[in-house]
């Protein structure tokens, strides 16, 4: 490889980097036109080439650049590139395979061979019946890169692409376990990668007997590593929804006292109270129902971490069924509010409120079970 590196060519990378790809591929021009030679140069400019999707310049490019030097693994890693957006993805496998022998110690070249190679495989195996992959071709491929996923961790035990290839050939595999740890290997060397610590949030977070509190504290707590994660969001959105369905349970416990301080339905061997109720009674209708509201809403949502709470208000100003929910408890609640606070003088208005109260929650609530939008 070449010992150094013309400036041009470093500012050509770092205007690749910011997708500058037109200003990288003018200053790259003049460098080659000042030396052809420069091998730096062509595989910048096949880099350039492959961040507009353009694989036949890339191509040209690296080529260019193997016949100056045939050996440079940078080149040769930026032909395999070149090659699979080219549509010459079979062909990578002897170029990777070339790179492991001429750097046998460089851990890249095993973890981009693993991770290309099986799907080289599948390819091969179902362009061989049909166009359908058999399962013993399928698994004998991931077994292989598997092995060659492993050597690449020995080489770069501190690398998170390793890990990365050796957990997508585990997931392949619906290997669990091993996947699982994986992911931990990842997040011990970055902590906020977004799609390991995605995973295992949510798995801690539909874990038997995590309720929606304790799923939404997790989710948010994840997204203040990760704040862009859209599978995060749309964990917590999930949680932060089953927070606001159990709003309906406390609406219908209401109705429920609602009625049972009215005796709304006839008991055996018991005589129903005289209607209508005096105002002391229907005031202290009221003090179970707050009481309910205090320990079933205020409290716990004073407890939620300040990231789920705001997430509970925009999830009412993003999603529709968030606003059905809270619509339908408001109903119950003022169906219950009227059933205990107007002198009713027959039961039967009292009782058209408390089904109506009830059938407007209970008629969705099977059916939004795992709404959010």
């Amino acid at each position: 490889m070449t010992a150094s590196v013309h400036p041009a060519v470093e500012r050509a990378d770092l205007l690749i980097d910011l997708t500058r790809y037109e200003e990288a591929r003018e200053l790259l021009a003049r460098r080659l036109t000042e030396d052809p030679e420069d091998v730096r140069a062509w595989v910048e400019l096949a880099r350039s080439h492959l961040g507009d999707e353009n694989g036949d310049k890339a191509l040209e490019a690296t080529e260019q650049a193997l016949l100056l030097d045939a050996e440079d693994i940078g080149a040769l890693l930026m032909h395999a590139r070149a090659l699979r957006v080219g549509g010459r993805f079979p062909e990578t496998e002897g170029v990777l395979r070339e790179v492991i022998r001429l750097a046998p110690e460089y851990w890249f070249g095993y973890a981009r061979l693993a991770d290309w190679l099986w799907r080289i495989r599948v390819l091969g195996s179902g362009r061989a019946n049909g166009g359908e992959t058999r399962r013993e071709d399928f698994v004998a491929a991931l077994r292989e890169s598997d092995l060659i996923a492993q050597e690449a961790i020995r080489l770069g035990p501190e690398e998170v692409y390793a890990y990365e290839v050796a957990w997508l050939i585990a997931d392949m595999s619906a290997d669990r376990s091993v996947a699982d740890r994986m992911d931990l290997a990842i997040l011990r060397l970055d902590p906020q990668h977004e799609h390991a610590l995605a995973r295992q949030t949510k798995k801690a977070a539909t874990a038997p007997g995590v309720n929606a509190t304790e799923a939404a504290t997790l989710y948010a707590d994840a997204l203040a590593a990760a704040p862009g994660s859209a599978p995060m969001q749309s964990g917590l959105d999930e949680a932060s929804y089953r927070l606001l369905r159990g709003v309906r349970w406390l609406a219908l416990i209401c109705l429920a006292l609602a009625a049972t301080g009215i005796d709304l339905f006839a008991t055996d061997g018991e005589t129903q109270r005289e209607l209508p109720l005096v105002l002391g009674q229907r005031l202290w209708d009221l003090v179970p129902m707050a009481a309910v509201w205090v320990l079933g809403a205020l409290l716990r949502l004073r407890r939620l971490r300040a990231g789920v709470r705001v997430n509970l208000h925009s999830l009412v100003r993003r999603r529709v069924w968030a606003r059905v929910v809270l619509g339908q408890a408001a109903c119950a609640m003022l169906c219950a509010l009227l059933i205990t606070q107007v002198p009713w003088t027959q039961r039967t208005v009292p009782l058209v409120l408390f089904w109506a109260g009830l059938v407007s929650v209970a008629g969705t609530m099977w059916f939004d079970r795992r709404r959010t939008g």
